[in-house]
């Protein structure tokens, strides 16, 4: 079942960075491999091959491509999900804390 995104206006309220970057997802013990679409300050799309539910809490990890610059991990909390025609689905996910 696809859950599209909530027609709520503070969702545009944050600037949105496309990335298209290669994304690590631990949840319940175990690393999925994902994408990271765009990135804002408060949140991030990324697309999945597994399935996951809305208000499921997912660690994300960016590794980064640059050796003096640090990668990014957040805890994540999952707020929409739309299942795509290949079987993966995209993701939206609130940022509830970086570190």
């Amino acid at each position: 079942m696809s859950q599209t995104p909530p027609n709520y206006s503070e969702k545009r309220d944050f600037i949105r960075m496309r990335v298209d970057t290669a994304a690590s997802l631990l949840h319940a013990g175990e690393v999925v491999a994902a994408v990271c679409l765009d990135l804002s300050s408060s949140g991030m799309q990324v697309q999945a091959p597994q399935h996951f539910q809305v208000g499921d809490r997912i660690e994300v990890r960016i590794e980064s491509e640059h050796a003096a610059l640090k990668g990014l991990q957040a805890s994540t909390e999952v707020v929409w999900i739309a299942d795509q025609p290949d079987g993966e689905q995209k993701l939206g996910l609130r940022i509830l804390e970086m570190r």
